[in-house]
């Protein structure tokens, strides 16, 4: 298969439903990777379907009206030199480890769609959820020579020192998942993700569903210092108190998007609010302690305490159809496809929006069984 024409197939099943965002669980660091994707066969046409990497499950797709062609970054704008996909060395710096099902999807999309568009080498690191690193790992892949960085960024604020080190050597950054408060265009060329914000609201709606209007509820919050923390409380509490004066938040305490934190703090405040009937957490990692913490306590999760989170593991998919999750907003991590058809957009000179914004979709008690495929 030609370029071009992989590419237009990228375009066509690359970005197709659910979205990303980020949250983790904490484990040992990884070794930084590099896979040579030129040894593979990219031009394979059975290899072709990159929506989700070795990961069964629906791809991305673009919302609605956003990321259209228009207002933003230019490759002219940006002021770098003109980059051929095929054959070229390219870096992703992961935030967090991959011992979360959110990350390992993610890296395994990057990974496989680096394959499909036949780029010669795809490196990869790992910052273990540590900014510091992060920052010498993007360094490390500059001195490498990579041509193009993909960066899942640990934080919104202190990526600095790698943005401009990138800036200097004049290779362009895309960022996925989680939001930098850096110039767009001028550090990086934009935003691909969801809106966090929106999923916060729809964690309401579903929270308001499964407990008939009526509730305590705790917020399980994910780490501090990003975007997504920020958001998906907010449009959870904003929606909260404009529509649903029957659900009465009583606790938040951060869980760090760890499932282990996330029965931890639970169990606390399970003991310091008894009255607790319902949880939201901020991905599902925190919604699977919660799951074990209710148990533990005697009580039945999904029950006697309704739990909302956010991101569409299979096992927390898993939870609602056993009865223990009441719903679980998606957060689709298989950035893989949209990346680099957006790098190739980029580098044909369209413009490209600050935030590319996905659609994600909902699991709940009439559609998880069916969807289970989806989940990641």
């Amino acid at each position: 298969m030609t370029r071009s024409l992989l590419l237009r197939h990228l375009a066509l099943v690359g970005v197709a439903s659910l979205a990303l965002a980020g949250c983790t669980n904490t484990g040992e660091e990884e070794e930084p990777t590099t896979d040579s994707a030129a040894e593979a066969d990219a031009g394979s046409e059975e290899s072709a379907d990159a929506g989700a990497g070795s990961n069964d499950g629906a791809a991305q797709t673009v919302r609605e009206g956003e990321g259209a062609a228009g207002d933003g970054c230019t490759i002219d704008q940006y002021g770098v030199e003109p980059l051929e996909l095929e054959g070229a060395k390219v870096g992703f710096s992961q935030s967090e480890p991959d011992t979360a099902a959110f990350r390992a999807a993610e890296t395994e999309s990057i990974k496989s769609a680096a394959e499909e568009v036949g780029v010669g080498e795809i490196i990869v690191t790992n910052a273990n959820n540590e900014l510091p690193k992060q920052i010498s790992d993007i360094q490390d892949m500059l001195n490498q020579g990579v041509e193009f960085l993909i960066v899942a960024p640990v934080n919104s604020d202190g990526l600095d020192p790698a943005l401009d080190a990138a800036k200097e050597a004049g290779v362009p950054v895309l960022t996925i998942d989680r939001k930098v408060t850096n110039e767009p265009c001028t550090d990086y060329i934009a935003f691909l993700g969801s809106d966090f914000y929106d999923q916060g609201e729809r964690a309401a709606d579903a929270m308001n569903e499964a407990t008939g209007g009526e509730g305590k509820v705790a917020i399980l919050l994910g780490a501090s210092g990003n975007n997504v923390t920020d958001n998906r409380n907010a449009g959870f509490k904003d929606k909260v108190e404009a529509d649903y004066p029957g659900l009465e938040i009583v606790a938040e305490q951060t869980g760090n998007f760890a499932r282990d934190e996330g029965q931890t703090v639970t169990e606390q405040l399970l003991q310091s609010n008894p009255d607790i009937t319902a949880i939201y957490a901020h991905n599902d990692e925190m919604g699977l302690g919660a799951v074990t913490a209710v148990k533990a306590a005697g009580l039945q999760p999904g029950e006697d305490i309704k739990i909302v989170s956010i991101d569409g593991t299979k096992n927390a998919v898993q939870g609602i159809v056993d009865g223990e999750i009441n719903a679980v907003i998606e957060s689709n991590p298989r950035f893989g496809p949209l990346a680099f058809q957006t790098a190739q957009k980029f580098y044909d000179g369209e413009a490209i929006p600050e935030d590319v914004i996905i659609q994600d979709n909902e699991y709940n008690a009439d559609n998880a069984e069916e969807n289970l495929a989806n989940a990641f």
